[in-house]
Parts: structure tokens; sequence; C-alpha cells
């Protein structure tokens, strides 16, 4: 069919256990072919809407039967492995018998679920090894004679733009190349191994094969298998030999593509990197999201678009399957999780704009001997080409040494075509019956070892690979052999049993040893990177049945031990490779609780860093290869300090570079340190290739990086004060990321009129509510800072914003140079027109953050440092940050920590001054009543004294300004019980004063007695004083330390005598009946 639209479909995964443990939430929608996705951002706004081919629901409504497979629940929408064959994998296997090209391929982030579909896992098999089943099974049906079938397998992996074939042991340096046929147009992989297969069974192991060599590669080069792209070709060839005896070739290519993770470049936060275009790791994805625009254009009519195919291995190979001679299907995974709406959204639109292609689908049928006669023709004219007829039409400016050159690469073209024709024809010669007996008798070879090797899994000890592709793990098996194995690398001399390959490790690498059942491991030389259960090996350990071992920077293995099987305590039944990194996070210093007790934030950090933490192990384990004199260290940023990072919420994780020479040190954003990795790692690949990397330019080496100032640290001061028109004078602690002072910073935070002069002490305000609706002034002054340490004499610079009045810009001060203790005598007027609730809690928690900033200048550094290598350097650096730290790593709990600290510090400032202004005015009332006591009795007025406590309580805390207030009340109450007015009596019943005659019907002030009461319940009890007068229940006090019974006592007593009797003052409970004590007393 002419012009037939590539077929997209989309499938949306259940939960993975990190979203459930953030509690996440579903954002897709599916309604027949239509896939709506909401934002929950903006939980009003309508949802976006797509429509494809094909929308699976495989998200919940299923049920695992008892095989072990998937199937959908009564009435559920689910989408099992055997719909999405039926509906997509059906119509490769029918348009491959009619003769068509087929490609399928997979797109989506990482663990969105692309494998799942394409290959599955277990009894859930994917599209591809149902594809090939149904394939062989419908084979077997034929029953015409004169029809017979060819199939070969082939599979390969692209990784940072170069090929490797998964079914051979042996692959160039630098990849596979790939070539294009100049006759048909299409790019082909040069001597990439064809298998001939002849059942499911054979694929199934070749398939188990190229999984092994993906598992070995990305340990061995430290490749991250989720930014690889796998290609599986099958060719399915039947030759129909006609009445005449001459046969016919109908051929089918099958391409089966599982695309790497395809999370943004900007998702991952980098931004503005120097090399950034640099990264081929991201290259392929790119170029085929190009590809795919520029071919939907030329679908919808559009002229004169170049469709850049070229610009990418991947898309060079995918050539046929998306603008040519294909039947093209897209599937595209989705995460439902409202945590990754971004990427969801992405590869929507990417599905969205597939489904515009259109493509030229025709059988490729051709009789044999034209094939044949064509090949042999083709190969006559490059021949001749090669022996001086090349035809060298180029341009006259090129010089003779660019000529020479084009021709050596046309020749070397040339070649290769010949090559390739030459093992085409060899192929035809060749019986098929041969080929294929020759490939079993090396897929049985493989399989018989494969039953030796499964035998020994339940009765030996070994070593079980770990990857962070689930589909990778469980792989590799490294069997004990017999009282010591060694591992090493294989040009060791003796050679180790076991050979490891990659960074850090060393010849003789590490010996375990098994004594009568005791197995224990210990380092083969000093300074082998060995780490047991996450902490580094140091010396001889006895390893326990699901022990984690880590070799090297990622030869990451679980110990299996079938005679002992009983494993440590606390060890989970399932290790995973998420489980072992954690361990290893732990042990540097990192909290890595599961989401509970984690807010969502440091659950995205936690994650960050557990996928970071490898990266930058790796990247150090080359630094030291390649003797960079650079170290690399994961580090957590808090928000206050993320100046200039755009983020600005939350902690940030963050990639440390230093300088080992001069101290100089970046801080690199999560984005950026990945791709700068992917071409840390292509350098490294190309060292081990025996190309020159040494002597690049600075502006090329990806651990090169211009100075910048460098965050010393931060200080926080919090505006408690402000609420009560106090200012604050401080000298605060400035810490870097890790908690640690870096020195000091003296701040003052001073009330003041517009033009800034300071506010006096009568301006103190005893509620912060009395400021509201007022204009108020506050001058934030930096005075000095003292710094430890020495580099960062060349400068200092500090940066603050003020949120309460919405700085988009920071402050700065001047850059104060050749001191450790700069004087910055900066001050700045801060205004604010009305007071407003919100700015007094924004006074009560919230702070300004100062930034420190010290200069850094490209230096040489010490001369005899340089004399070190980069691994005697970091030694050196890892001793003197533990001496002198006396810890290592960051912790989610520190920087909470830190402003909890600078909180109180603040709180006790304020109250310090407080309690000062208090203390005067005490001191004041206290001269008061003693001028008072001196005076003659006729002059002892009531009136004025009053009047004179009054002033002075008025000025005065809050506290005590209560107090006094109440004072005043209680004595109107007590002049009111002398003129008979109020009787201050309480009943059990209620707490609440009443208006009742005493029982001898006089009046007066009963047995209340007068109290000063402390402490936590001050403020309740000075409110329900003022609420009633003055007066509280008894028993509200009755657990405070003072003899109310004494007091009530000795009072009773002398009214007694004074009065000539001993019952005056008793008060009734709630049944009238006599009660001895107090009901209340009054707070003075």
């Amino acid at each position: 069919m002419s012009g037939e639209s590539v077929k997209v479909a989309v499938r949306v995964r259940p939960f993975n256990q990190r979203e459930m443990d953030r509690k996440a939430t579903s954002i897709i929608k599916m309604q027949g072919s239509m896939t709506m996705i909401h934002n929950p951002e903006t939980p009003k706004e309508e949802p976006k809407k797509f429509s494809f081919d094909y929308s699976y629901w495989s998200h919940d409504g299923f049920v695992t039967n008892s095989d072990g497979v998937m199937e959908p629940t009564g009435g559920s929408p689910y989408a099992s492995q055997r719909m999405v064959f039926d509906d997509l994998g059906q119509g490769v296997l029918n348009n491959a018998f009619e003769g068509y090209n087929c490609s399928l391929f997979a797109y989506g982030q990482t663990g969105s679920g692309k494998s799942y579909s394409m290959v599955g896992y277990g009894p859930n098999r994917g599209i591809v090894p149902i594809t090939c089943d149904e394939l062989f099974k419908t084979m077997q049906t034929n029953n015409d004679g004169s029809v017979r079938y060819e199939v070969t397998f082939s599979m390969l992996e692209i990784y940072n733009e170069q090929v490797r074939d998964l079914l051979s042991k042996d692959n160039p340096k630098g990849g596979l190349q790939v070539r294009q046929n100049p006759k048909l147009g299409m790019f082909y992989v040069e001597n990439l191994k064809k298998v001939p297969v002849g059942s499911y069974t054979e694929i199934e192991k070749r398939m188990e094969q190229g999984t092994s060599s993906r598992t070995v590669a990305s340990t061995n080069m430290n490749a991250t298998s989720s930014r690889a792209h796998t290609v599986v070709t099958i060719t399915f060839d039947q030759i129909i030999k006609n009445q005449m005896g001459s046969e016919t070739k109908k051929s089918s290519v099958m391409n089966l593509v599982d695309l790497a993770g395809s999370e943004r470049a900007d998702s991952t936060g980098a931004t503005g990197d120097r090399l950034k275009e640099g990264a081929n790791i991201n290259k392929s994805l790119s170029a085929l999201g190009n590809v795919i625009s520029a071919l939907a254009d030329l679908s919808m009519g559009k002229k004169k678009v170049m469709v850049p195919y070229r610009d990418s291995v991947l898309t060079k190979l995918l050539q046929n399957a998306l603008g040519g001679n294909s039947k093209t299907i897209m599937i595209a995974a989705l995460s439902p999780a409202d945590i990754n709406f971004d990427e969801t959204l992405g590869t929507l639109r990417y599905a969205d704009r597939a489904k515009k292609i259109k493509n030229q689908a025709v059988i490729n049928e051709n009789p044999m001997d034209k094939l044949i006669r064509e090949l042999k023709e083709e190969n006559d004219r490059l021949k001749n080409q090669l022996s001086g007829g090349i035809d060298m039409t180029a341009n006259p400016q090129m010089t003779p040494e660019e000529l020479a050159k084009m021709r050596q690469k046309m020749e070397e073209e040339i070649r290769a075509q010949l090559m390739a024709n030459q093992e085409m024809l060899n192929d035809n010669a060749q019986n098929w019956d041969e080929k294929l007996s020759a490939a079993r008798t090396e897929t049985d070879a493989m399989a018989q070892e494969e039953n030796r090797e499964h035998s020994r899994r339940n009765k030996d000890a070994h070593l079980v690979n770990l990857n962070e592709d689930p589909m990778l793990s469980g792989v590799l098996f490294h069997f004990l052999q017999g009282e010591k194995t060694t591992f090493g690398r294989k040009d060791a001399s003796p050679p180790p049993n076991i050979c490891l390959t990659g960074l850090s490790i060393q010849k003789q690498h590490a010996v375990i040893i098994n004594r009568k059942g005791e197995i224990e491991i210990e380092p083969a030389s000093q300074g082998a990177k060995i780490k047991v259960n996450g902490m580094p090996l140091t010396g001889k350990v006895t390893l326990n049945h699901q022990d984690r071992v880590l070799f090297g920077s990622n030869h990451l293995y679980v110990f299996i031990n079938p005679a002992k099987p009983q494993a440590p305590k606390d060890t989970p039944k399932e290790i995973t490779y998420e489980f072992a990194q954690k361990e290893i996070a732990q042990a540097k210093g990192f909290t890595t609780g599961t989401g509970a007790g984690l807010t969502k934030e440091q659950q995205v950090a936690q994650e960050q860093i557990l996928e970071i933490l490898p990266m930058v192990s790796e990247v150090n384990a080359i630094s030291e290869e390649l003797n960079k004199q650079k170290s690399f260290e994961v580090v957590l940023i808090s928000a206050a300090a993320q100046e200039g990072s755009g983020k600005g919420q939350g902690t940030q994780v963050m990639v440390k570079m230093k300088n080992l020479l001069n101290g100089n040190t970046w801080l690199w954003e999560r984005g950026k340190f990945i791709d700068r990795r992917y071409i840390i790692q292509e350098m490294y690949q190309q060292y081990l290739d025996g190309e020159e990397v040494f002597n690049r330019s600075r502006e090329e080496d990806p651990f090169w990086e211009p100075t910048e100032d460098v965050l010393v640290g931060t200080a926080s001061v919090f505006l408690q004060s402000l609420s009560y028109a106090l200012d604050f004078d401080d000298r605060l602690s400035i810490t870097d990321y890790k908690g640690l002072e870096e020195g000091h910073l003296i701040v003052n935070i001073t009330p003041c009129n517009q033009a800034g002069k300071s506010l006096d002490e009568d301006s103190f305000v005893d509620e912060p509510s009395e400021l509201l609706g007022r204009p108020y002034h506050f001058k934030v002054s930096v005075r000095s800072a003292e710094i430890h340490k020495s580099r960062f004499s060349k400068g200092v610079l500090v940066k603050y914003k003020v949120p309460i009045v919405h700085d988009k810009e920071y402050t700065e001060t001047k850059w104060v140079t050749g001191s450790l203790s700069p004087e910055f005598n900066h001050s700045r007027v801060i205004g604010i027109d009305k007071i407003k609730q919100e700015h007094l809690d924004f006074f009560d928690v919230g702070c300004i953050t100062f930034c420190v900033y010290g200069k850094q200048e490209d230096i040489e550094g010490d001369p005899k440092l340089a004399k070190l290598t980069t691994k005697e350097l970091r030694k050196m650096e890892q001793i003197s940050t533990v001496a002198e730290n006396g810890r290592r790593g960051t912790i989610f709990s520190q920087e909470p920590l830190l402003a909890d600290q600078a909180h109180l510090k603040t709180e006790i400032v304020l109250m310090q001054r407080k309690y000062e202004r208090l203390l005067q005015k005490e001191r004041r009332m206290i001269q008061l009543c003693d001028e008072w006591s001196k005076k003659p009795t006729e002059e002892q007025e009531f009136a004025p004294f009053f009047r004179s406590v009054s002033a002075v309580a008025n000025s005065t805390g809050t506290r005590l300004k209560t107090r006094v207030q109440l004072l005043n009340q209680v004595l109107k109450a007590q002049k009111a019980v002398r003129e008979k007015r109020v009787t201050p009596q309480v009943t059990n019943s209620n707490s609440n004063t009443s208006e009742q005659p005493m029982s001898n019907g006089k009046t007066g002030d009963g047995d209340t007695v007068s109290l000063f009461v402390f402490g936590e319940e001050e403020g309740s009890l000075a409110a329900e004083a003022e609420k009633h007068n003055g007066i509280v229940p008894r028993e509200r006090v009755a657990n405070h330390h003072f003899p109310i019974e004494t007091l009530v006592s000795q009072k009773k007593q002398a009214e007694a005598q004074a009065q000539g009797h001993h019952n005056h003052g008793t008060v009734t409970n709630g049944g009238g009946k006599p009660k001895e004590g107090s009901s209340t007393c009054t707070i003075m």
C-alpha cells in the first residue's frame, strides 16, 4: 500500500515502587484511541487530548494467573501483552510474509515500560519474542515444497554514537563502521554478524547472548544502559522456485528497536554548559526528533525540506524505517505519575508528530540470478574505480593534502562496498543448510554451557551481577574455584581466575578464600577499591549469603552461598541495584529512608543522589587514571544558596569539582555533570582505543573549567526583633553546604526612619499587631567578616535578597581584596509603605540569607603537589577533610538543624533584649516604692502612687505590663469589695465569679490571696484573670510551688484574731456546706 502512515500506539504502565513511595497520582486517562493528560499544577485546566491508532491502558485492572501471566479482570480495559501483539506484532508478521520491510520501535523515558512492551519479563513475553515464536510456527505450517525459508538474526547496540555487535565477542576499537550502499542509498553496519536461526529457541538463546554482552559492556565500559539503543534485526527470506526451476527471493527486514530513555536535556537541569554540544549521548535521540519533524513536514505537503538522516548513527540505520521502504509502527511508553508530567507530555507530542509520517512500502521480490548478476557487475565497476578510474571532481581551491585525504576516503568506501557485495555473493553460494548447521553447533555449545552453569548455581558459591537495568541484573555469574579465587585484570601475571575490566580494577585486585565453608574476601593489593555492603574493605572480611560486593567503580555483585543460605538479619528477600546503591550512599553519610518522614523535596533529592553517586565514583576513577588532578563530590545546596540557578525551590543536588593543586572549586548542576560525564566517558574510551587525549586544548578538555566566584558559605539572620521594633546585632556563623563553619559575618538589623536613623527605645511595641497599618523602615548593615581559609584572601563579596519586599536582583557589597577580615561597611534601608499581617508573619519566621562569595584565580598551585598523582592527591584530600571536620558527607537533616539553631539564637537575643528592658523598669518601680515608703504618712496617697507605677508599667514589656494592669484591676476589685459591691467567691461547681453574700452576712475580701505566677501558664492565667476581674480558680494554680494552704490559713487566723472569732471567711461548696481553704487566687 503506497503512502501508508506510520502507525502509532501509546501504552501506560502501572505505578512503580518509586512512584508509590512518592504517593504519586495518575494524570493519564484513555477513552478508546484517545489519550488525555492532566497537568497536576493546574487541576482545573482542561486536559490535553491526543488521538492515536491505539491507546493501551495497562495501568490497573489486571490479575496474575497461575502461570504468572497478567490478564484483565472482568470488564477491565487492561491491555495484556497478547493484546498488544495481536494489534501490532501480528501486523509486522503478516507484512513480513508479504515481503515488506517492517519496523517497530519503542519510545519513552527511562522506566516508562519500553522494554516490557518490546521484550517483556518472565512469562509476560513482549512483542519481539512473540513475533519470533509466531514466525516459526507459521513457517512450520507451510506444506508447499516450492517455498523454503531462511531466517537470520542480528543484534546491535548504539551507545555514544558507537555501534557494538552484541553477538560477537570481538568489537573493533571505536565500534563498527556504518557505511552507505552507493547504489541503494541505504546505510548498513559493516561486518555485523548475522546468525542463521532455525527455531524460536535458537533466537531466544541468541537474545540471551546479546543481553549478556550488553551487561558485560555496561559494566566494563561504565555505560549507562538506559542511554543505549538496542536494535534487533530479523531478515526473513522466502525463496520460491517456479516451474522453470529458477528461484525468486522475497525478502523482508524486520527492525525491532528499543530506543534509549527520552529524558529531556533540560529535565536533568543542564543549562549553559560550554561542552554540551559535544555530548553524543543525546545526539541520536535529538537527531531522531529532527528527522521525524522533517518527515512530518514533508507528509503535510511542505517542500524543500531536508531530512537530516546523516546527523546520527541511529537515524542512518532507521532511514528506511522512517522515510522509505518500510511499514512502521511506533509504540510510545508512558508513565502515569504526576511527578513525570513533563516527560510524559513530551512523549505524547513526539508520538503525535510521528503519526503524520507517510512511507512508501514496496514488496522486495527479485529473481535470484538477477541479484547475483547485478552484484557481480557492481563489483567489476568498483574494481575498475580502484585501479585508477576514481572520478575526483573536487573544488579547485583544495590543497594536494586535502585531495589525497579525499581520495583515501573514497577508496575506503569502495573497498568496504566490495567486501559487502562479496559477502552477499558468498552467502548465496554457500548452502543454507551448512550455514544453519554451523550456527546451531555454536548455539548448542552455548546451551550446554548454560545448563552446566545453571546446575552449579544450586550448589557452588558464586557472585551474580547487579545492574541499574533490571533486564541486565542476574545475567553474569562468577563461580568460586577451590580454596582460593583471584580477581583482577587479564594482563596480570599470573592471570586471575576471574578477569574484570574497567575503571579502578587493579591487576591483582581481590582474593576470596574458602576455609572449609567459611568464605573470606580481602584486597589483593594495596589501594584496591572494594566495598562490602557499602563499606570500604581494608582487610579480611567474612562473606555472608546475599552480601553485596563492589569491585572498582562499576562491578557490583551479590554473593550467593547455597551451602549457608541464611542471610544476616534485616537483609531484604530480594537484593536490587537500588538497595545496593542506597547502602553505598548511607556509608558516605547520606540519609536514604523511604517515603516515610521525608518531604517530597527530600525524596527527589534522594533519587538524584542515588542516580549520581555511581557516576561521580566513575568520573573520579577516570580522573585518577588520566591523572587530571581533579576530584568530584556530590553536594546538597540549600535553596537560599542557589543564586543564579533559576530554581530557588528546595535543596538541589549538585556536583562539586575541585582542583587538587590550587584548591579552586566549581559547582555543577546535576544535568551539566551528567552531560559532562558522557564527554569524559567518550574521552576515556578514546584513550583505551589508543587515541591521543592528553594534548587537546583546555577548551576541549571536559575536566577544565574557567574560574568563577565560589560560594564560601551562607549566614542567615532571623527577623523576629523587627516585630517589636528592636534592633539585632550579631556575629553570625558562615556555614558551607555541609554545615561546617567557614568564618563569621557581622550584621545588624535596625528599625529606623526613612533616612536610616535608628529609632529610640520608646518605639518598642508590646505586641507586633501594634505595627499594623503603619509605615515601617529597617536598615540592613553588613559590617565585616572573618574568613578561615587563606585562599579567599583574593577577594570576598556578600550578596543577599530581602524576600518580604520581593527583591528580584541580589544586593551586593563591594569586593574586598587582600584580607581575611574584610570590612564591608555596607548598609541598605528597606521601606514598607504599610505593615500587613503577611509582613508580621515573615518577621516571625522569615530570614535574610547572606551568601558569601570568594574570588578564585587560575594559578599553578603548590609545585610539590604537582609531583603527586591524582590518586595520591585525592587520598590526601580525604585524610585532611576527615581530620579537619571529624566527619564526611552531607545529610538531609543538616540544613533544617542549622536553620533551627539560627532561629533559636535570634529568639534568645530577642528575649535578652526584652529582659534587659524589663529589668530596667522593674528597678525603676522598686525605686518608686522605696521613695514612696520614705514619705510622711500624710503624703502617701494611693492615687499619685498608682499613676507613677502605671506610667512606668505602660512603657515596658508585655508580661510585666500585663501584671501591673492586673494589679490595677485587683486594687479596684478589692476597693469594690470593701465598699460591699462585689463578693469574690467561686463555688466548686464552676470557676466563674459570682456576687453572693458571705456566710456571716457580711462582705469583704474573703479568702482571696495575692500571688505572682511565673512559668509556661503565665500567659493563659493572665488572660483568665483579666477576664474575671483579676481572679482565677485555685485549681488552676494548684501545681505551682507556693504554699497556698499556709498563706490562706495565716490570713484567716489574722483576720479572726482581729475580729474576735474564727469562722469568718469560709466558702460554701456547691451543696451549701462549709469548705476549708481557698477556691480562688489573685495574680498580681
